[in-house]
């Protein structure tokens, strides 16, 4: 097809390298697609402008300062009212679109709202890019990786150190002040390929992981809640987890959600975003939830994000979701409808140019009106105004000294390794396997498609790394290492077993570095089933069988497998599941087998057996488990059959044990006088109320105390992990996580772990219409081994 063609038809992707497959073959293949950015890129670096782009330049035009809007002693609406007034229907409509055109007259530059910063700043998206000033950027773990961790200060963290590196890159015109990220939807099914950009299966962690992360991107250094470091935003909004499995795809899903999955599973992580971590946008997805695609439901946008949470921002469309609806769904029967639509539902933003082309149209046929439109690109202006993108230089502003000098620092580089070491799980380790000694151990095989990995370690949208340190070179700085890929990649159809087994029978030690890349799962790409690509279980089996020593099975992957093979095979002696994790994975791989640091990191997803796929399809959005149809519900809060390892597995170089302090044995709610359940037996209470105030000991709370010993011989860190199994009503979950505390103890160290529990929020469960039920009668709370039984009455 031409460019003309291609301007009109293709849409640019919220991703890096994916695939688009439509009936109409409109799409480019993963691989050109990939080539396309690559040299979109290239493009970019040789025109990369070495200062920021921003609006009321009053030093270059002095008359811009006696416009409303460049006054920046004028509170934000009231410059955001005054710039939509002098603006032209036409220069409205510029606005609504991801490339915004800008309007020269009043001193306004195009700018293109769509960067990414998923686990460092990315080029995806072409608002932000490398160039001969900064070359790369510090390229952290893959978030489900990192979220292993279980480290809310580490979440923060690498958060703060991305929005330095981003401001850093926008002083020299290498980057945007937008970035739309977090991925925060849940990791319901393990085939699905985006997987791996999430925190995980859990709505608690997931919704920490958003809030810490928004936290790190966002909070400026003078704690102002009105300005903004960058932006941040949380997609995609909302039950969307499948993106391209058998003939299911994500552009024509309709996903069938009830309310109570919606109000306790899919919701919780975005509702968290918004109320907790004041973040600066949501994105809509592609897919639609109960017939509706959510770009357009005026309940999801309009009612729930903006009316009941109160987002103090905007609300973008997934690339290009409003064109999907149209022309992939047909929804509407014309693009102007669909932008009308979309817009009256509460659409801000449209990633691409589809609404920007259409919008005039529907104006004139009176499908919307401008004063919709003026709403909506109030929205977008208030969140520039709010990054200082209308203050002038930005060079004079707050993160004005920020450079090339403070990307790929020394520390952040430090940073990104220490986040992969702290998210490694061990998850077999037999005895005299892990730790391995550097000093006896003299030769080291490390065989395997992934052992020389670099771009693999950063999963998909990456940007250009400072440095790779691969796992080859990161074991080699320890001990003498040969190399055999064993595989010409993780495809692995015609292993080189014979090669590979010779080298581990001549080591004294070996490390068996396997799993997946992005030709195996990524966004548009799901996987079918849960095995170790290709003849991967063959060549780990016979490199066993081979070995005269230690065997350690390194895992690099988003998502989960079956390797019950290699779980029972006594010749591997240790399993660790690594991730992608990211620049400083070799390093970080290194530090665990070697000892230099402790395993710590906890899976933040259940690992399955390949049988339960063959009868689940990723399409079903159930969470429960509906037993007379043979349905074993989803995920360690419903699913309660075999797994390969459970969510939090972990295991450490050192044993912690746990006691209990303190905890109530009975929480009495106060009832008023005329409520019903002071005269009848009642199963549960609504979670809002004034007994939620009145509950013993303080409120509706309770605090949780433990003690925490590290009873081995090495320091080590520990997550303690707080889970509930509430009474067996209203489909409650099998458990849920309450919350998590990670501590570092040195040998023999104790420490207190405290934990405050609000029993109309954290003991609560949802019904079956999404309501939030206090369920009384006999909760009982889990911290490791220890059970504890607690009564709520009223």
């Amino acid at each position: 097809m031409n460019t003309n063609q291609k301007e009109k038809h293709s849409r640019q992707k919220d991703t890096m390298s994916s695939s688009w497959l439509t009936s109409r073959n409109r799409a480019l293949s993963s691989v050109s697609t990939l080539l396309l950015s690559i040299l979109l890129c290239i493009s970019e670096q040789s025109n990369a402008q070495s200062s920021p782009v921003f609006a009321c330049d009053v030093t270059g035009n002095p008359s811009l300062a006696a416009l409303g809007f460049c006054n920046t002693g004028l509170k934000i609406k009231a410059r955001v009212t005054d710039l939509v007034g002098r603006l032209t229907l036409e220069e409205k409509i510029g606005f609504l679109g991801s490339k915004a055109v800008g309007v020269s007259r009043l001193g306004i530059p195009a700018y293109n709202w769509w960067s990414e910063a998923l686990h460092g700043v990315s080029y995806i998206g072409g608002g932000s890019g490398f160039s001969g000033q900064v070359h790369g950027a510090t390229s952290f773990p893959q978030v489900i990786l990192t979220a292993a961790s279980f480290n809310v200060s580490l979440f923060q963290a690498i958060g703060k150190v991305v929005s330095t590196e981003a401001r850093a890159m926008y002083n020299v015109g290498s980057a945007g002040l937008t970035f739309w990220s977090p991925n925060v939807n849940i990791f319901r099914d393990p085939r699905w390929g985006r997987g791996q950009e999430t925190p995980g299966e859990d709505p608690t962690l997931s919704s920490k992981y958003a809030v810490a992360y928004v936290k790190g991107l966002q909070e400026t250094d003078g704690g102002d809640p009105n300005r903004l470091k960058v932006a941040a935003c949380c997609k995609h909004y909302t039950a969307y987890d499948v993106d391209n499995w058998t003939d299911v795809h994500r552009f024509t899903f309709n996903a069938v959600v009830n309310q109570q999955d919606m109000a306790d599973t899919f919701q919780p992580p975005f509702k968290s975003c918004v109320v907790d971590g004041n973040v600066a946008s949501v994105m809509c997805s592609y897919n639609q939830v109960n017939g509706k695609p959510t770009c357009a439901d005026p309940d999801l946008l309009s009612g729930v994000i903006r009316g009941q949470w109160k987002l103090n921002g905007y609300i973008v469309s997934d690339c290009d979701s409003v064109d999907v609806l149209f022309r992939d769904q047909h929804y509407t029967k014309t693009p102007g409808e669909a932008v009308a639509i979309s817009i009256l539902a509460g659409l801000d933003l449209n990633c691409d140019h589809f609404t920007d082309e259409h919008a005039l149209k529907a104006v004139k046929e009176g499908l919307v009106n401008e004063a919709a439109i003026d709403n909506a690109i109030s929205n977008n202006f208030a969140t520039l105004m709010r990054l200082g993108f209308f203050d002038g230089d930005p060079k004079k502003q707050l993160y004005g000294d920020l450079g090339p000098k403070d990307v790929c620092t020394a520390e952040n580089q430090e940073l990104a390794r220490d986040a992969a070491r702290q998210g490694i799980v061990l998850l077999k380790n037999s005895p005299g396997s892990l730790p391995l000694s550097p000093s006896a151990i003299k030769t080291l095989a490390v065989i395997g498609p992934n052992a020389k990995a670099t771009v693999t370690m950063i999963g998909n949208y990456f940007g250009d790394p400072c440095k790779y340190t691969t796992p080859f070179q990161g074991l080699s700085e320890t001990v003498s290492s040969t190399y055999q890929p064993g595989c010409s990649n993780v495809a692995c159809k015609e292993p080189d077993i014979g090669s590979a087994a010779a080298l581990a029978a001549s080591a004294d030690a070996v490390v068996l570095v396997m799993g997946e890349d992005q030709t195996i799962e990524q966004e548009n790409l799901d996987r079918v089933d849960l095995y170790l690509p290709g003849k991967q279980p063959e060549l780990v089996t016979q490199v066993a069988k081979a070995a005269k020593g230690p065997v350690v099975l390194v895992i690099m992957s988003g998502g989960g497998f079956d390797i019950t093979f290699a779980k029972n095979d006594e010749k591997i002696t240790s399993i660790m599941w690594v991730g992608y994790p990211g620049e400083a994975g070799g390093l970080a791989i290194a530090d665990v087998i070697f000892g230099r640091h402790n395993p710590s990191g906890s899976l933040p997803m259940t690992w399955y057996p390949q049988s339960y796929v063959e009868k689940v399809p990723m399409s079903n959005m159930n969470m429960r488990p509906d037993k007379p149809n043979g349905y074993p519900g989803r995920t360690y809060r419903f699913y309660a059959g075999e797994t390969v390892y459970a969510f939090g597995d972990t295991l450490s170089y050192t044993k912690f044990d746990h006691r209990l302090i303190k905890a109530p044995r009975l929480v009495s709610l106060s009832l008023d006088e005329s409520h019903p359940c002071r005269s009848s037996e009642c199963q549960s209470l609504d979670a809002i109320g004034p007994h939620c105030e009145n509950a013993v000991e303080g409120g509706s709370g309770f605090e949780v105390q433990l003690n925490v010993k590290n009873a081995g011989d090495r320091e080590g860190s520990h997550t303690v992990f707080l889970f509930t199994t509430p009474p067996a009503i209203h489909g409650s979950p099998i458990k849920h996580l309450l919350g998590f505390e990670k501590v570092r103890l040195g040998k023999n160290e104790e420490a207190v772990v405290s934990f405050k529990v609000d029993v109309c929020k954290d003991l609560s469960v949802v019904d079956e219409i999404g309501t939030r039920k206090i369920a009384l009668g006999h909760h009982h709370l889990h911290v490791g081994s220890l059970k504890h039984s607690l009564n709520i009455t009223v």
